[in-house]
């Protein structure tokens, strides 16, 4: 026995010699020896009967599991006898003719683990009458599979043994043209290093397969998307508060009665600041502020008309406000109730761009840049997919861009000024709910009261503030109403009109959820019967 396993060693040791040759026309006799670096030695002999000419296609890349293709490489190539031997990226080509030929060539990527795989035969365009194998190694095989038959088959082959010598010898007959014949040899391990090459298959699945560079884009991701949420964090625990109202006067009102807001904070800012957001409120401070300013006049209780055309006094923000409750192309006069069904909206768009341009809230630019390179990375994935591979970069660029898009908004949107101003006006909320009119000289009174009246509506302190004045043994009169009304007038004017815009944002709400669910509006009432 021991003397059997030096013979095999020997034997393996021994290099790729010239293969016995056929004895059989139309058959290959087929020597295989893999090398201690893994490279597999391959010497045929093909005897090819008098006119006739035989040619084999071996494919260089095929099907592997996983949606991956196993890649050979052939060098080396030496052709003894007549015919041609050639190699291009994806196979490897022999043109016999009559004769007997040796072909000698070198295989790359035959080794998967401890398993050695080579196509002995296949591809001829020509029966093989008789197929005769060995395989040597610089150990002794563990284990041995030989198929033949169609590609897609599993027919063992007539034979596939290890000798008593230690060589892998395999044998078949009556081969067809296109079959083909493959030997898998198992070896030790650490017998030879293996140098198995697979990369994704040429599909769309393939496209997807997780290769060494989309392994290292993921790892990359990864640390970025930790550094994000660290920062995210950061600037959360960090961000500023607007409970406590500074030390000091919030609002002031000069000798002449002017009446001035922290920062120029206008009526419409108060909810994006305090809150985060704009609502009917705000709008309605808005409009209130609008006629206070002269640019709108009140009339009958319940219209409003232009009284001034929107000049470079006013922000792009109350400009579309105006624009939005008496468009220049339409009446210059509106009542309440008409104004209800118009659904005026807060015109976020230019009341955020005021609040970024002042300092007090951070632009979002970040989340819309992300917003586009979700759409990139959309267009990379499909393009990758179908040409080059390597999809996955594209899907890692849009979680990129998901990723900047939910940055942004988990981000604290106040800046520190916006939270210095947000905190003074809570100050201008307190002195407004604890103002003492009387101190006011009676000139003072009406400017001060009417300017001041927007802003007690948008921070809910509009009770207090008309009662300070309405409780004066003169009160103050309203310039821009129409007739002598009070202050309690006023107010219940300021009231009417935030139950206009919250009127109208719920009848738009309640519009939307019906237009949604198909429903007819006198749904669910009782009494309420199917049309005919």
């Amino acid at each position: 026995m021991f003397a059997g396993a030096v013979l095999a060693l020997f034997l393996a040791a021994a290099p790729v010699d010239q293969p016995p040759l056929p004895t059989v026309p139309q058959s290959a006799e087929i020597q295989l020896k893999v090398e201690r670096n893994g490279e597999l030695s391959v010497a045929e002999a093909i005897s090819v009967p008098n006119g006739v000419t035989m040619d084999r296609r071996v494919p260089l890349r095929v099907a592997a599991p996983h949606h991956r293709d196993r890649v050979y490489g052939v060098r080396d190539v030496v052709l003894e006898g007549s015919g041609t031997a050639s190699v291009d990226q994806d196979a490897f080509t022999v043109h016999l003719t009559a004769g007997t030929s040796i072909v000698r060539y070198t295989v790359d990527g035959a080794v998967d683990g401890d398993r050695v795989t080579w196509e002995l035969a296949g591809g001829w365009s020509t029966d093989l009458k008789f197929i005769r194998a060995s395989f040597a190694a610089p150990r002794i095989p563990t284990a041995v599979d030989c198929l033949a038959g169609p590609p897609d088959s599993d027919f063992p082959c007539a034979a596939a043994q290890i000798d008593h010598a230690g060589l892998t010898r395999f044998s078949q007959q009556n081969l067809a043209a296109g079959q083909r014949m493959t030997t898998t040899v198992e070896l030790p391990a650490g017998t030879v290093p293996e140098n198995v090459e697979l990369v994704p298959a040429k599909t769309i699945a393939g496209a997807f397969v997780l290769t060494a560079p989309v392994g290292w884009a993921w790892v990359g991701f990864g640390v970025l998307l930790l550094a994000a949420a660290a920062w995210v964090l950061l600037a959360r625990r960090r961000r500023f508060p607007v409970e406590a109202a500074p030390s000091g006067g919030s609002f002031h009102v000069k000798a002449t009665g002017e009446f001035t807001s922290p920062a120029g904070v206008l009526p419409g800012h108060v909810g994006v600041l305090l809150h985060g957001r704009a609502g009917p409120a705000d709008l309605a401070a808005t409009v209130l502020d609008l006629a206070v300013r002269n640019y709108l006049w009140v009339s009958d209780g319940s219209r409003l008309t232009r009284r001034n055309p929107a000049d470079e006094h006013l922000t792009p923000f109350e400009r579309a406000v105006f624009d939005a409750v008496l468009p220049e192309d339409g009446d210059d006069t509106v009542t309440l109730a008409e104004l209800r069904q118009q659904h005026v909206e807060v015109p976020r768009a230019e009341l955020d761009a005021d609040v970024v341009r002042r300092g007090w809230f951070a632009t979002r630019r970040l989340g819309r840049a992300g917003a586009r390179v979700v759409l990139y990375g959309v267009f990379l994935t499909v393009l990758l997919a179908l040409t080059a591979g390597y999809a996955q970069l594209g899907v890692i660029l849009t979680l990129a861009g998901a990723a900047a898009v939910a940055v942004s908004a988990a981000l604290p949107a106040r800046r520190h000024a916006g939270a210095e101003v947000a905190r003074r006006l809570r100050g201008v909320a307190e002195e407004l709910a604890s103002v003492r009119a009387k101190d006011f000289d009676e000139p003072q009174r009406e400017l001060v009261f009417s300017r001041g009246l927007p802003y007690a509506s948008a921070l809910g302190e509009l009770g207090p503030w008309v009662a300070a004045f309405a409780g004066l043994e003169h009160p103050p009169t309203v310039y821009w109403h129409d007739g002598d009304i009070s202050p309690d007038q006023a107010g219940s004017f300021a009231t009417a009109l935030a139950g206009t815009f919250a009127g109208a944002r719920r009848g738009r709400l309640l519009a939307t959820v019906a237009a949604d669910t198909g429903s007819h509006p006198a749904a669910g009432k009782p009494g309420g019967a199917e049309p005919s």
